[in-house]
């Protein structure tokens, strides 16, 4: 491995690292959000009503603000800094802002406008009940907007990531948390319906998450100004990589949606058990999965636009074993600890014992698939890198397929965990797809040395899998739980660690 490789492998943890924290925070506090909606609302027809609404102009979000819009903008960029100079990068910034904005906008309004429609195709059980449709419908109009905000948020931040500039662009979600933390505490008791709150939150969120790259952009000399140039080259090249892009990342995404629309046929509370397990589920998935992904495409897309497929090959070979490595022990410990946590994170107030019971049926299903979220995001990127966002379109059709036609055969025998274990299912056939269509494309990526880590990896995980069987059912509840569950994950990070060292798996010296 030469000296280039090595300092890319480098940066790019250095980057997962800086990536990791500001989303560990997030989701600290995200969690901190959930516990705080699920004592003032419970699991029912209201939460039901809001978890709705919010997933459209979420799914939204993760399409075009975040997914698509930061798989599109981040290579354009990369290429511009690299080719064009400063100068050409500042207006091309502006061209692409100016744009993003005036599509966004339309997008939000005609989502306004269009909000008693998308509920009913959201949640088809709900046909008999026109006030959990109108109450849903209300709050969609309402958060609409939130997409336009975070489409400049998600700008900037593609904008800090092609400076490699990390951390501040991933502190963009903990506002939102705050936000939302902040809204549920103070402004429920004032408003009616007092879940009208949230939605308060959300959009002042969806400012924040701009508000705080300001600084470091200004530092940057990146422009704040958007301007109207509709033939900007660069305009042209991410609109023609956004829709391919969008398809691609709905692979993901339309199993959330599928799994909402079947949820609601289920008995109510099921679409807020599937909700709850998702946060869990996403905990590691954004803190190491997510991160390793928006760490290495900037890499990625600067040696292919070198056309150096020699180092890009071990990019993503390096990458990939580095997120199966992480991903499958944190899928080991959300299976067999995952009612313990679920219990310590959500059981009080209007959270029963039976909606943790519930839940962790749906977070075991999710679980499972945790390392195939993982890989297949990395996967797509690197089509993306490349420039390529049709081949990823195929797989994600194909997955959502597997995922629609999973769901219907699994959710019967076993409810809403088989909604989730569907999903997880048509992620390992995506990323099957993604990985035999990458060989194809690159040549060999390093098969021998993924083998081993794969045999290593399981070898340590097994190892976790004795600890979490021996310290699950010694874990109680309330804040003592809490001490116990704290050091029993540090005991089980700790022998994955050991075992892993003492089997020699490379992926521990570069994680230091």
């Amino acid at each position: 491995m030469s000296d280039a490789q090595r300092d890319v492998r480098h940066g790019v943890v250095r980057a997962v690292g800086s990536i990791g924290l500001a989303t560990l925070l997030s989701r600290i506090l995200g969690f901190v959000r959930d516990m705080v909606v699920a004592r003032a609302f419970g699991a029912g027809p209201v939460t039901d009503a809001f978890f709705v609404a919010f997933r459209i102009p979420n799914l939204l979000r993760r399409l075009l603000a975040e997914g698509a819009l930061s798989t599109a903008f981040i290579p354009v960029f990369t290429s511009s800094l690299t080719h064009d100079g400063r100068a050409g990068f500042r207006r091309m910034l502006r061209a692409v802002a100016g744009a993003t904005a005036v599509a966004l906008c339309a997008v939000s309004v005609l989502g306004m406008l269009a909000a008693p429609w998308i509920v009913r195709v959201m949640a088809p059980g709900w046909t008999s009940d026109p006030g959990q449709i109108g109450l849903a419908a209300d709050l969609t109009r309402f958060m609409f907007p939130y997409l336009v905000l975070v489409g400049l948020a998600s700008l900037g931040m593609a904008a800090l990531n092609a400076h490699h500039r990390f951390f501040t662009a991933a502190l963009g979600p903990a506002v939102l948390n705050v936000a939302m933390i902040l809204a549920v505490l103070v402004l429920a008791v004032r408003m009616t319906p007092p879940i009208l709150a949230l939605a308060v939150g959300v959009l002042v969120g969806g400012a924040g998450q701009f508000l705080v790259q300001l600084p470091e952009l200004r530092r940057l000399g990146v422009p704040l100004w958007p301007s109207v140039e509709w033939r900007h080259p660069a305009v042209r090249a991410i609109a023609g990589r956004l829709w391919p892009a969008v398809f691609a990342l709905a692979a993901v995404q339309v199993t959330v949606l599928v799994n909402t629309l079947l949820a609601s046929l289920l008995p109510q509370g099921t679409v807020s058990y599937l909700y709850y397990a998702d946060r869990v589920m996403e905990f590691p998935l954004g803190v190491f999965g997510i991160a390793l992904a928006t760490a290495a495409l900037p890499s990625m897309s600067a040696q292919a636009a070198r056309g150096d497929h020699a180092a890009l090959r071990d990019t993503v070979s390096f990458s990939l074993r580095l997120s199966v490595f992480i991903a499958v022990p944190a899928a080991v410990g959300l299976v067999v600890l995952g009612h313990p946590i679920v219990r310590l994170l959500f059981q009080r107030g209007e959270f029963t014992a039976s909606d943790a019971v519930l839940t962790t049926q749906a977070l075991a299903g999710y679980a499972v698939g945790l390392p195939a979220f993982s890989a297949t995001r990395l996967a797509a990127q690197t089509f993306y890198a490349l420039g390529d966002t049709r081949t990823p379109v195929w797989a994600g059709l194909v997955s959502v397929a597997a995922n629609i036609a999973l769901a219907l055969l699994l959710m019967w025998p076993l409810k809403h965990a088989g909604l989730a274990l569907a999903s997880s299912l048509s992620a390992y056939i995506n990323l099957a797809l993604l990985y035999w269509l990458l060989r194809r494309r690159l040549g060999r990526l390093g098969s021998r040395e993924t083998l081993r880590s794969l045999a290593r990896t399981a070898a340590a995980s097994s190892a976790l899998l004795l600890w979490c069987l021996w310290a699950g059912p010694r874990l109680g509840a309330g804040w003592p739980g809490a001490a116990w569950m704290g050091g029993a994950l540090i005991v089980g990070v700790v022998v994955y660690g050991a075992v892993a060292a003492v089997l020699r798996a490379p992926e521990i010296p570069a994680l230091r």
